[in-house]
């Protein structure tokens, strides 16, 4: 015959000095606290934030429109409508409509990745609020000045235009296990 449960069980006095202890153990540990917005956290080179539309040596757009960046997208946020380059440009074509929807986002790099010219980069912009969900529609003329105020910033990460994800295995925010997980992977 099964034997009935004791008063210790019944009241549960374990399992609550069990939370008691892990209650009282974080109550003591050091607290991590910055004073936002005059302290920052010091965000990793491959932060995936706000996008921006680059500018090649001459001030120029790099964008193409060849919408392999929308093609990539998830998403499916990024919209492109391509126009003819013109007389005193020597590409085949540019965007008339180069659009963005920052909140269907889900900031996976893809774009990034998928762009032959290096021509969309995400930023280190994370601070997004907003008044109506139409203000978070990103166009051509605004990625543009993403672009102008990040490189005011960062005036040192002008000239690197290679794609900050394509290095991203050499990054120390990896661990062995990613790097060795994905080498076993690629290997086969």
């Amino acid at each position: 015959m099964a034997r009935g449960k004791s008063w210790v069980d019944l009241t549960y006095i374990i399992p609550v000095m069990k939370g008691l202890a892990i209650t009282l153990r974080h109550l003591f540990k050091r607290k991590l606290v910055l004073q936002y917005p005059e302290e920052k956290k010091v965000l990793p080179p491959n932060y995936r934030g706000l996008h921006m539309l680059t500018r090649d040596e001459k001030g120029r757009e790099k964008c193409v429109a060849c919408e392999m960046c929308s093609t990539a997208c998830p998403a499916d946020c990024i919209r492109i409508v391509a126009g003819d380059g013109g007389w005193e440009d020597s590409r085949e074509k540019h965007p008339i409509v180069f659009e963005i929807d920052e909140l269907r986002c889900i900031y996976c790099g893809m774009c990034v990745e998928a762009c032959p010219e290096d021509a969309i980069d995400m930023t280190d912009m994370h601070n997004l609020a907003d008044y109506t969900r139409q203000d978070f529609i990103y166009d051509k003329e605004r990625l543009l000045g993403v672009y102008d105020e990040y490189i005011k910033r960062h005036p040192d990460r002008a000239k690197r235009r290679d794609g900050q994800f394509k290095a991203m295995k050499n990054s120390s925010y990896f661990t062995v296990n990613d790097v060795h997980h994905s080498d076993q992977h690629s290997s086969h």
